[in-house]
Protein backbone atom coordinates (compact mmCIF):
# COMPACT_ATOMS: atom_id res chain seq x y z
CA UNK A 1 0.00 0.00 0.00
CA UNK A 2 2.78 2.38 0.91
CA UNK A 3 4.55 1.50 -2.34
CA UNK A 4 1.51 2.48 -4.40
CA UNK A 5 1.13 5.79 -2.60
CA UNK A 6 4.82 6.58 -3.12
CA UNK A 7 4.59 5.68 -6.80
CA UNK A 8 1.60 7.95 -7.29
CA UNK A 9 3.42 10.82 -5.59
CA UNK A 10 6.47 10.34 -7.80
CA UNK A 11 4.39 10.28 -10.96
CA UNK A 12 2.51 13.42 -9.90
CA UNK A 13 5.79 15.23 -9.16
CA UNK A 14 7.25 14.24 -12.52
CA UNK A 15 4.11 15.44 -14.32
CA UNK A 16 4.16 18.77 -12.49
CA UNK A 17 7.89 19.22 -13.17
CA UNK A 18 7.42 18.44 -16.85
CA UNK A 19 4.54 20.90 -17.10
CA UNK A 20 6.57 23.63 -15.40
CA UNK A 21 9.53 22.88 -17.65
CA UNK A 22 7.37 23.16 -20.74
CA UNK A 23 5.93 26.44 -19.44
CA UNK A 24 9.39 27.87 -18.74
CA UNK A 25 10.70 26.87 -22.11
CA UNK A 26 7.89 28.77 -23.90
CA UNK A 27 9.06 32.20 -25.04
CA UNK A 28 6.76 35.18 -25.62
CA UNK A 29 7.50 38.42 -27.45
CA UNK A 30 6.29 41.05 -24.97
CA UNK A 31 5.62 44.46 -26.57
CA UNK A 32 3.73 47.64 -25.80
CA UNK A 33 3.62 51.42 -25.49
CA UNK A 34 3.84 53.39 -22.26
CA UNK A 35 1.66 56.51 -21.90
CA UNK A 36 0.50 58.94 -19.24
CA UNK A 37 -2.85 57.98 -17.78
CA UNK A 38 -3.99 61.61 -17.57
CA UNK A 39 -2.76 63.18 -20.81
CA UNK A 40 -2.21 60.04 -22.97
CA UNK A 41 1.24 61.40 -23.89
CA UNK A 42 3.97 58.83 -24.39
CA UNK A 43 6.54 58.46 -21.62
CA UNK A 44 10.06 57.89 -23.01
CA UNK A 45 12.93 55.89 -21.55
CA UNK A 46 10.95 53.98 -18.91
CA UNK A 47 12.89 51.28 -17.04
CA UNK A 48 11.32 47.83 -17.36
CA UNK A 49 12.43 45.10 -14.93
CA UNK A 50 11.66 41.39 -15.21
CA UNK A 51 11.49 40.38 -11.56
CA UNK A 52 11.17 36.68 -12.48
CA UNK A 53 14.36 36.64 -14.56
CA UNK A 54 16.96 37.82 -12.03
CA UNK A 55 15.72 41.44 -12.32
CA UNK A 56 16.73 41.74 -15.95
CA UNK A 57 16.25 45.32 -17.11
CA UNK A 58 15.42 46.83 -20.46
CA UNK A 59 14.41 50.36 -21.45
CA UNK A 60 11.68 51.87 -23.59
CA UNK A 61 12.71 54.15 -26.46
CA UNK A 62 11.93 57.85 -26.89
CA UNK A 63 8.48 56.97 -28.28
CA UNK A 64 7.57 54.91 -25.20
CA UNK A 65 7.77 51.66 -27.17
CA UNK A 66 9.34 48.46 -25.82
CA UNK A 67 9.69 44.83 -26.87
CA UNK A 68 11.66 41.91 -25.37
CA UNK A 69 11.40 38.18 -24.66
CA UNK A 70 9.65 36.87 -21.52
CA UNK A 71 8.22 33.63 -20.19
CA UNK A 72 4.63 32.97 -19.14
CA UNK A 73 4.05 33.91 -15.51
CA UNK A 74 6.88 36.48 -15.36
CA UNK A 75 6.31 39.59 -13.27
CA UNK A 76 7.21 42.83 -15.09
CA UNK A 77 7.79 46.10 -13.25
CA UNK A 78 7.67 49.55 -14.92
CA UNK A 79 9.41 52.47 -13.20
CA UNK A 80 9.99 56.08 -14.26
CA UNK A 81 10.98 59.25 -12.47
CA UNK A 82 7.91 61.25 -11.48
CA UNK A 83 5.50 58.33 -11.96
CA UNK A 84 4.15 55.60 -9.71
CA UNK A 85 5.38 52.05 -10.17
CA UNK A 86 3.30 49.65 -12.24
CA UNK A 87 3.61 45.87 -12.40
CA UNK A 88 1.92 43.21 -14.50
CA UNK A 89 2.10 39.42 -14.86
CA UNK A 90 2.46 37.70 -18.19
CA UNK A 91 -0.51 35.31 -18.56
CA UNK A 92 0.39 31.64 -18.64
CA UNK A 93 -2.47 30.85 -21.00
CA UNK A 94 -1.21 32.98 -23.87
CA UNK A 95 -2.38 31.27 -27.08
CA UNK A 96 0.42 32.53 -29.30
CA UNK A 97 4.01 33.67 -28.86
CA UNK A 98 3.16 37.39 -28.76
CA UNK A 99 1.68 39.49 -25.98
CA UNK A 100 0.94 43.20 -26.38
CA UNK A 101 -0.11 45.62 -23.66
CA UNK A 102 -0.84 49.33 -23.29
CA UNK A 103 0.85 50.53 -20.09
CA UNK A 104 -0.54 53.64 -18.42
CA UNK A 105 1.51 55.26 -15.65
CA UNK A 106 0.11 57.73 -13.14
CA UNK A 107 2.03 60.82 -12.11
CA UNK A 108 3.47 60.69 -8.62
CA UNK A 109 2.73 64.13 -7.17
CA UNK A 110 4.50 64.91 -3.90
CA UNK A 111 3.43 68.04 -2.01
CA UNK A 112 6.46 69.54 -0.28
CA UNK A 113 6.09 71.97 2.61
CA UNK A 114 6.74 75.61 1.80
CA UNK A 115 10.16 77.01 2.69
CA UNK A 116 10.79 80.70 3.37
CA UNK A 117 14.32 81.81 2.56
CA UNK A 118 15.59 85.04 4.11
CA UNK A 119 18.79 86.74 2.87
CA UNK A 120 19.64 88.01 6.35
CA UNK A 121 21.20 85.83 8.99
CA UNK A 122 19.96 87.77 12.01
CA UNK A 123 17.26 90.30 12.90
CA UNK A 124 19.90 92.97 13.58
CA UNK A 125 21.29 92.57 10.07
CA UNK A 126 17.82 92.92 8.59
CA UNK A 127 17.16 96.08 10.64
CA UNK A 128 20.45 97.63 9.55
CA UNK A 129 19.80 96.88 5.87
CA UNK A 130 16.22 98.17 6.11
CA UNK A 131 17.24 101.48 7.68
CA UNK A 132 19.93 102.13 5.06
CA UNK A 133 17.72 101.14 2.15
CA UNK A 134 16.96 103.85 -0.43
CA UNK A 135 13.31 103.90 -1.37
CA UNK A 136 12.41 104.39 -5.01
CA UNK A 137 10.37 107.41 -6.10
CA UNK A 138 6.64 107.00 -6.47
CA UNK A 139 4.74 107.73 -9.69
CA UNK A 140 4.04 111.36 -8.76
CA UNK A 141 7.69 112.13 -8.06
CA UNK A 142 8.78 110.46 -11.30
CA UNK A 143 6.19 112.47 -13.26
CA UNK A 144 7.37 115.75 -11.71
CA UNK A 145 10.97 114.99 -12.62
CA UNK A 146 10.04 114.14 -16.19
CA UNK A 147 8.01 117.37 -16.60
CA UNK A 148 10.52 119.69 -14.97
CA UNK A 149 12.09 122.54 -16.97
CA UNK A 150 15.57 121.06 -16.80
CA UNK A 151 14.33 117.69 -18.03
CA UNK A 152 12.38 119.22 -20.93
CA UNK A 153 15.35 121.40 -21.96
CA UNK A 154 17.60 118.38 -21.90
CA UNK A 155 15.18 116.46 -24.10
CA UNK A 156 15.01 119.36 -26.54
CA UNK A 157 18.79 119.39 -26.85
CA UNK A 158 19.20 115.64 -27.26
CA UNK A 159 16.08 114.27 -28.91
CA UNK A 160 16.05 114.35 -32.73
CA UNK A 161 13.08 115.65 -34.66
CA UNK A 162 10.41 113.14 -35.41
CA UNK A 163 8.71 112.65 -38.76
CA UNK A 164 5.65 114.70 -37.88
CA UNK A 165 7.68 117.76 -36.89
CA UNK A 166 9.79 117.62 -40.06
CA UNK A 167 6.69 117.20 -42.21
CA UNK A 168 4.98 120.18 -40.55
CA UNK A 169 8.03 122.40 -41.06
CA UNK A 170 8.31 121.43 -44.72
CA UNK A 171 4.62 122.14 -45.20
CA UNK A 172 4.96 125.66 -43.77
CA UNK A 173 8.05 126.36 -45.88
CA UNK A 174 6.34 125.20 -49.08
CA UNK A 175 3.22 127.23 -48.23
CA UNK A 176 5.19 130.45 -47.66
CA UNK A 177 7.12 129.96 -50.89
CA UNK A 178 3.89 129.38 -52.82
CA UNK A 179 2.26 132.52 -51.40
CA UNK A 180 5.25 134.79 -52.05
CA UNK A 181 6.30 133.43 -55.44
CA UNK A 182 4.48 136.30 -57.35
CA UNK A 183 5.79 139.08 -55.12
CA UNK A 184 8.69 141.17 -56.48
CA UNK A 185 11.27 142.19 -53.92
CA UNK A 186 12.24 145.85 -54.58
CA UNK A 187 15.75 147.15 -54.16
CA UNK A 188 15.80 150.12 -51.72
CA UNK A 189 18.69 151.73 -53.66
CA UNK A 190 16.40 152.17 -56.67
CA UNK A 191 13.53 153.65 -54.69
CA UNK A 192 13.34 157.50 -55.25
CA UNK A 193 11.19 157.97 -52.17
CA UNK A 194 13.87 156.40 -50.04
CA UNK A 195 16.48 158.72 -51.52
CA UNK A 196 14.23 161.72 -50.92
CA UNK A 197 13.70 160.75 -47.31
CA UNK A 198 17.45 160.31 -46.84
CA UNK A 199 18.20 163.74 -48.31
CA UNK A 200 15.54 165.35 -46.13
CA UNK A 201 17.12 163.83 -43.03
CA UNK A 202 20.52 165.19 -44.08
CA UNK A 203 19.13 168.73 -44.61
CA UNK A 204 17.34 168.66 -41.31
CA UNK A 205 20.54 167.61 -39.58
CA UNK A 206 22.57 170.41 -41.19
CA UNK A 207 19.90 173.00 -40.28
CA UNK A 208 19.88 171.89 -36.68
CA UNK A 209 23.64 172.09 -36.35
CA UNK A 210 23.66 175.65 -37.81
CA UNK A 211 21.05 176.78 -35.31
CA UNK A 212 23.08 175.40 -32.43
CA UNK A 213 26.06 177.53 -33.46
Amino acid sequence: MRFCVALICVLFSLSTFAQQKRTQEKLIQFSGIITDIDSTNVIPYVTITNLSANSKRVGADYRGYFTFIVNPGDTILFTAIGYKKFSTIIPESTPDSKYTIMVKLKSNVVDLPSVRVFPWATTEEFTREFLTMKLADDDMAIAKKNLSKASINGLIQTLPRDGQEISSQNYRYNFDRMVNKNMVQTNPLLNPFAWGKLMQQIFDGDKKRSEDY
